[in-house]
């Protein structure tokens, strides 16, 4: 169940509350941020394992 919030999340599919255009902004940035963790971490293990 986590996982499909999660990937819901990322997915950008709408998930209820409030919509502030503040909220959203920062929902975006939260996005990128963990897009951009997991392709650091992608790369860390592919120069880890060669």
């Amino acid at each position: 169940m986590i996982i499909r919030k999660f990937i819901s999340y990322l997915t950008f599919r709408k998930q209820d509350g409030p919509k502030s255009s503040y909220l959203s902004m920062m929902h975006g940035i939260n996005r990128i941020s963990i897009l951009i963790f997991l392709v650091a971490v992608v790369v860390m293990l592919v120069r880890f394992c060669k």
